[in-house]
């Protein structure tokens, strides 16, 4: 696999999606440059850019919906930064150890149209990061949090209530996994939120499995 992804680079260089610059698919500059999230979400998500910037914008919709894979590394080493900036005050002040990372599941018939999950792949090079960096205990648990139910994509929903009520009952905890999550931390991986009501229903269903704490990290809002 490393000689493929290697023989991939040479063929297909990687090259910055904002500036056009060799050497990667979105260049640390082009990345630092983005405006912070600053609108207003729940104290317990912690969203990094604001959305509405355009090549946020362009390398969350590649990373979604093109297959540009290659850009959750680029979003999880930003990410990886900003959970150890929250996780070094919250293992302090409120013993937030040994956590969980989950990210936001697909519906089978999405996972099936587009071939992989976007937060799965961020969440999957946050360990890499984590592994090489000898950081915090952070274990990757894919197949906790299931949506069994298609929703309507939120992004075209524009009433709040009524993206509440799509979300509603969407997220449930695969058989048998309720040990593994009761009194664990969690940490909540997606790339984008917008109203908060996707994490919001995801915490809920882990919170009723027994979850201790949950924080949700998010590339945009």
């Amino acid at each position: 696999m490393a000689f493929l992804n290697t023989l991939l680079d040479i063929i297909f260089p990687a090259r910055c999606i904002s500036c056009g610059k060799n050497g990667k698919d979105f260049c640390i500059e082009c990345i630092s440059d983005a405006p912070a999230a600053e609108r207003e979400t729940a104290k317990w998500i912690f969203p990094l850019y604001d959305y509405r910037h355009p090549p946020i914008k362009k390398a969350l919709w590649l990373l979604k919906y093109k297959g540009k894979k290659r850009l959750a590394k680029a979003f999880a080493e930003i990410l990886y930064e900003k959970i150890m900036e929250e996780l070094s005050e919250l293992s302090v002040m409120e013993n937030f150890r040994d956590a969980i990372l989950i990210p936001i599941p697909l519906s089978n018939k999405r996972y099936r149209e587009r071939g992989y999950n976007q937060a799965e792949l961020i969440c999957r090079e946050l360990v890499k990061i984590n592994h090489l960096r000898y950081g915090v205990d952070m274990q990757l648990e894919k197949n906790i949090l299931i949506k069994p139910r298609e929703t309507e994509h939120q992004a075209r929903i524009r009433d709040r209530k009524e993206r509440l009520k799509n979300i509603v009952g969407s997220f449930a905890i695969k058989n048998e996994s309720e040990n593994k999550i009761k009194n664990k931390n969690i940490i909540l991986i997606d790339d984008i939120t917008t109203t908060g009501a996707t994490l919001a229903e995801a915490r809920k269903i882990l919170k009723q499995a027994g979850a201790r704490k949950i924080i949700a990290f998010t590339v945009a809002h």
